[in-house]
């Protein structure tokens, strides 16, 4: 598997121009970017599950998951962003036109090739669905569909308002190849649907791991009930897949921040099996 297409520089971010900003929950940005130079525009690659780093000039740096899909957006890129400090603060200040640098893109990818006819399970928390977002419209696209087997979404927020990606949720339940629920923490007057927590409709659903690989991205107790639910349902742990983002800082495995045991997440991740995660040391 070749690595995807890199920034010229490691160090040096590259000028992209946002395109588009949607605001998708109260605290909840999605951007859509592009290169300033044309070349980079046309030849950037990217694979789903890979993240970038994205400075706000004079504000800072910081790491985000490419939330679009290679297949469906060409020349552009998106960052889905939650405002929870300096520099996710000074990106939600932004506005369509405003110029930003992007470098990367850095890391592994989801090992969608070793995937193929098997049955996908998409399960994510809040904002996690933007790295599971990638790769879930990269399956779908028209030129990827046939490749794999049944594609099941299981996703849930907090409230109806924390929901990401209203449009797009509408359109994977209206789809005849994907078995899609989801649910919130708490309703209000008017939603309709499953109320609960991920892991209670992940009991519910009840997928089989016949062939099947589960993806999970949310916060980390939902993840810890996730996975003793994948666990009770017969999953081994080489078939459950999340993606990590503590602590990563350059991207490239110089600064050592995100030095867990004998990985560095930004090299070795984001993506890793609960495998692999279950060597790591247990206050990781």
């Amino acid at each position: 598997m070749e690595p995807a297409a890199i920034c010229p520089a490691p160090y040096l971010p590259s000028l992209a121009t946002i395109e588009d900003i949607v605001d998708e929950t109260p605290d909840i940005k999605t951007f859509r970017v592009a290169f300033v130079e044309q070349e980079l525009r046309e030849k950037f690659t990217y694979r789903p599950g890979q993240f970038a780093e994205v400075s706000v000039f004079g504000r800072g740096e910081a790491t985000f998951d490419i939330a679009s899909s290679p297949s469906v957006l060409r020349g552009a890129l998106e960052f889905t962003v939650k405002r929870v400090g300096k520099v996710t603060e000074a990106l939600h200040e932004l506005n369509p036109g405003d110029v930003i640098g992007v470098r990367g893109p850095y890391g592994n990818w989801w090992p969608a090739e070793d995937w193929q006819g098997k049955n996908l399970i998409f399960i994510g928390g809040g904002v996690g669905l933007p790295p599971l977002r990638t790769l879930l419209n990269e399956v779908l696209h028209e030129s990827n569909r046939q490749n794999y087997g049944e594609i099941t979404v299981i996703y849930g927020a907090r409230s109806p308002a924390d929901l990401v990606y209203k449009r797009e949720l509408r359109l994977w339940e209206q789809r005849d190849d994907v078995e899609f629920h989801v649910t919130v923490d708490a309703g209000d007057e008017t939603w309709t649907g499953n109320v609960g927590f991920v892991p209670q409709l992940l009991e519910q659903v009840n997928p089989s791991p016949d062939n099947a690989v589960a993806l999970t991205v949310g916060p980390p107790i939902m993840i810890k009930f996730v996975l003793a639910a994948l666990k009770q349902m017969g999953f081994s742990d080489e078939q459950i897949f999340t993606s990590l983002e503590n602590r990563m800082k350059c991207g490239v495995g110089k600064c050592g921040r995100c030095n867990v045991g004998p990985y560095y997440v930004c090299l070795h991740g984001p993506v890793f099996s609960f495998a692999q995660i279950k060597e790591l040391p247990q206050d990781f």
